[in-house]
């Protein structure tokens, strides 16, 4: 039985027995989707390539990396801070996809752009309230970070809470409304939303969180006074705006629950993704300015990301659905939906490799010495992101958190750092 019948039959039963059984209906028929164990596998692979091929697509925020890469010199700031900007975004992202995938298959969030569910609406407010709390907690761990490693003074890290603040809010505008189209019109394929919403939305999100954070640094070097006026006049709006939110929505339950749960993990991955930073300085003191490697850079961590986001965004919907115990152990009755995301993601580091050696001009020699820098890369990456991912999902369910609030949020920023230091590894042993 495909995810195309699956619905139908979920649609069917809807239309025959009222509305008003809906939730109870999506449960009882995921629950047979999900125990369907042998064509999980191929299943799971053809969605993970179909998905980890938008992948691609971050091919183009590694080429403006590397075709704006002057830029990045003009502070010794702005190289470090672009990982945390794209982890961030994508910890925002992915609690925001990861609450609509869940959502939409429990029932608690309606399959359509307008009219949706108060739990919809709630969310959409916590995201970005979320998103001003994350561009100053990463501007403060990143000041820490600077003045001790980087060699930054105070102005500097006035510097990086505007230009932070701005990207964050300016990337807010569009991937927002992209996470959900790509949400629902997944849903209504009969796509499973947890294999294939992420990958998408994380792809999308580092060509534009790229593209705002380039504008923003443009805006900050060459527009001298004007781009500090425009900078903060957009953030001051972005922080009434915040404001006005948390006037309207502080007795609300759930948007509380949720700012107060991701709190503790913007914390975390503020700390974590300032690491990234510092371990993608040491790889440009390693490879210089070599293109190849920066071309490649943001679609390596997408990936391994997404790979930890398929393994365990499956998971959750299975605890959540009863179908898979809270324990270890029982990761052997996920090794189909494990295989497939890994299997999937081996292909698309290939074709990373092919991408950028022929883009490159590289000899036959260089090129699989490549290939063979980024498997090393992949290996070393995606086993620590599948047990990650997996483990995180078992234990906030087995505190009764909300995993969704945690499991991708959590191990897209940890696939940044684990991509960026087993990349530095890879290139270490192997050279290049």
């Amino acid at each position: 039985m495909t995810v195309r019948n699956i619905t139908n039959e979920i649609l069917l039963r809807v239309n025959r027995d009222g509305a008003s059984s809906t939730q109870r209906v999506q449960r009882s028929v995921l629950r047979s989707l999900l125990n369907i164990h042998l064509d999980r596998f191929p299943q799971t692979f053809k969605q993970s390539i179909f998905s980890l091929s938008f992948n691609l697509g971050a091919i183009l925020a590694g080429t403006l990396l590397a075709v704006y890469f002057g830029i990045f010199s003009l502070a010794p700031w702005t190289l470090a801070v672009y990982p945390g900007i794209l982890s961030m975004r994508g910890v925002i992202g992915g609690l925001f996809s990861g609450r609509l995938s869940t959502g939409l298959h429990i029932g608690t969030v309606r399959v359509g752009f307008t009219k949706n569910t108060r739990n919809f609406y709630t969310l959409w407010r916590a995201t970005i309230v979320l998103a001003l709390e994350s561009s100053v907690m990463l501007a403060i761990v990143a000041s820490l970070f600077g003045i001790f490693f980087w060699g930054i003074n105070f102005m500097d890290s006035i510097a990086i809470l505007g230009v932070v603040t701005a990207t964050m809010a300016l990337s807010l505008v569009f991937i927002s409304p992209i996470t959900v189209a790509v949400s629902v019109l997944s849903f209504r394929r009969g796509l499973d939303p947890d294999v294939t919403v992420y990958p998408i939305i994380s792809t999308v999100a580092d060509i534009v969180v790229t593209a705002c954070y380039i504008l923003v640094l443009n805006a900050f070097f060459s527009l001298s006074y004007t781009g500090y006026y425009l900078i903060g006049v957009f953030n001051l709006v972005f922080l009434c705006l915040v404001l006005y939110i948390l006037s309207k929505d502080v007795r609300e339950e759930e948007f509380v629950k949720t700012i107060k749960e991701s709190f503790l993990t913007i914390a975390l991955v503020a700390f974590i993704v300032n690491v990234t930073g510092s371990f993608l300085a040491r790889i440009t003191e390693v490879v210089g300015s070599r293109p190849e490697i920066y071309i490649v850079y943001p679609a390596l961590i997408d990936t391994i990301g997404s790979v930890g986001s398929i393994v365990g965004s499956t998971a959750t919907t299975k605890l959540i659905l009863g179908t898979l115990k809270s324990s270890f152990s029982s990761i052997k009755q996920h090794l189909n939906e494990i295989g497939g995301a890994w299997a999937a993601s081996l292909v698309m580091f290939m074709l990373y490799s092919i991408i950028s050696s022929v883009t490159q001009g590289m000899v036959v020699f260089e090129f699989l010495r490549f290939m063979v820098l980024l498997f090393a890369t992949n290996i070393l990456a995606a086993l620590s992101m599948v047990i990650i991912a997996y483990a995180i999902g078992v234990l906030t369910y087995r505190k009764g958190w909300d995993p969704d609030n945690f499991v991708i949020p959590i191990e897209s920023s940890l696939a940044d750092t684990i991509t960026t230091i087993a990349l530095l590894a890879a290139l270490t042993v192997i050279g290049w």
